[in-house]
């Protein structure tokens, strides 16, 4: 047995507490930062070469251990930019030198340029919608822009597309004459006439008056079959209309007042057999839009319909509010909303194992994996809570369990230390 080999393994002892003590002191400095993930050391034995008559002594060597992996308590805040992520995933985040990383520090505030950054100062990256819906680059971060809730001015956004859907009375009567695509008056009393709003280029309403007119009905048995369910469906723009109502009858402009035209065919079971596309074509605002009426049936019950354009009135934003699929939107003060930004939600195979760096952020590596982006609830990504922070995952009880663990082993490395020491003394003392 060798004195001076005991004293190395009490001196590795207490190095090895040493370190667990700094991980301790980690943790209980850190228990009260957002998404901070505990660490822990983890112990493990040096051996050395020995004899039946003859043991050395060897020593302990210590890891760190991170538990990034473990979810910490939801905590809800009165800020709507704050947001935490329940389940897998981290935030993209842009350090100041432009480097993304990872993170489940979800602290996040306006700075004076409008962009969003937690309290470490790492800016929130996600996709903007200005080229329309957004695309997830799985593999990397390409595509990555700082999210912006600086929305200022109006916003006016002219309709293009829309739907309209509803049912037509498989009762009504068949019209004999007085079609309303003639645009003359006076029509027939059979026609329906329901209305819908749009948007010009400038942000103006412009209100269409749809007229739905049954010219054609299945000859029921035993004539013969083959005679479809049609109707012819009408538009004209509100604002060219004579009057009121169905007596509207003429609408300025003759023949090229009307604006958009179809027929509508159905089955014996009142199902659409027919495309039910529709284009408005207006003169006023220069503009088309594409309708789609493939939502109409023909049953046996009252008239009904409801159209959904797409577009928006001028109106100034409201609010900035972020949905669990990580949509950031533009709330506008008429009540409607747009999609700005959708923030993805990275990962990795091993989170464990990522680079821990300052600022609560993490890195990938060799042993973590290669980083996986995704939106939050698709392909196993948790979702993001707006108003709410992930708190630290350390147990503060725990820590101060493993703080008085760690200074009696130490304490007790250093008496061994001592002892060799007292009998390294008497073998100097033995030549005296």
């Amino acid at each position: 047995m060798s004195i001076f080999g005991s004293m190395k393994t009490a001196v590795s002892g207490m190095n090895a507490q040493a370190n667990r003590l700094s991980t301790v002191s980690d943790n209980i400095a850190n228990a009260n930062t957002t998404g901070y993930k505990a660490v822990s050391t983890a112990f493990s034995s040096l051996v050395l070469p020995s004899t039946s008559g003859n043991y050395n002594s060897g020593g302990v060597q210590t890891s760190v251990r991170q538990s990034v992996s473990e979810q910490g308590d939801i905590s809800y805040t009165t800020s709507s930019y704050d947001l935490a992520i329940s389940g897998d995933g981290f935030f993209i985040v842009q350090s100041p030198d432009g480097v993304p990383v990872l993170t489940r520090a979800g602290d996040f505030t306006k700075d004076d340029e409008g962009n969003l950054v937690n309290s470490a100062g790492f800016k929130l990256m996600g996709y903007s919608y200005d080229a329309g819906a957004p695309a997830v680059v799985v593999n990397g971060f390409s595509g990555l822009v700082p999210i912006n809730v600086n929305q200022s001015g109006l916003t006016a956004i002219a309709s293009t597309t829309g739907t309209f859907s509803g049912n037509l009375n498989s009762n009504a009567n068949v019209a004999a004459a007085g079609l309303p695509s003639s645009n003359t008056a006076p029509i027939t009393s059979d026609t329906k006439q329901m209305s819908m709003v749009g948007y010009d280029t400038l942000g103006n309403t412009v209100q269409y008056d749809f007229y739905f007119t049954k010219t054609a009905a299945i000859t029921p048995p035993p004539a013969a079959p083959g005679v479809a369910n049609t109707w012819e469906v009408a538009v004209f723009r509100h604002a060219d209309a004579a009057t009121g109502g169905t007596s509207s009858f003429p609408y300025a402009g003759g023949a090229s007042a009307l604006v958009g035209s179809t027929n509508l065919t159905f089955d014996a079971n009142g199902k659409m057999v027919s495309s039910g596309a529709l284009t408005i074509n207006d003169p006023v605002t220069t503009g088309s839009i594409a309708m789609d009426l493939s939502g109409f049936t023909q049953l046996a019950s009252d008239f009904a319909g409801k159209g959904t354009p797409d577009g928006q009135a001028a109106s100034p934003v409201k609010d900035v509010t972020i949905s669990k699929d990580g949509t950031v939107y533009a709330k506008y003060s008429d009540g409607t909303s747009k999609p700005i930004y959708r923030i993805p939600l990275a990962t990795v195979a091993s989170p464990d194992n990522m680079t821990l760096m300052s600022g609560n952020v993490y890195s990938a590596n060799g042993q973590s994996g290669v980083t996986v982006t995704g939106f939050p609830q698709t392909n196993g990504f948790g979702t993001i809570q707006s108003g709410a922070l992930e708190s630290s995952n350390v147990d503060l009880a725990g820590e101060l369990t493993e703080m008085i663990e760690s200074q009696r082993s130490y304490t007790a490395n250093s008496k061994v230390f001592q002892t060799g020491s007292d009998i390294m003394d008497v073998l100097v003392n033995l030549k005296r």
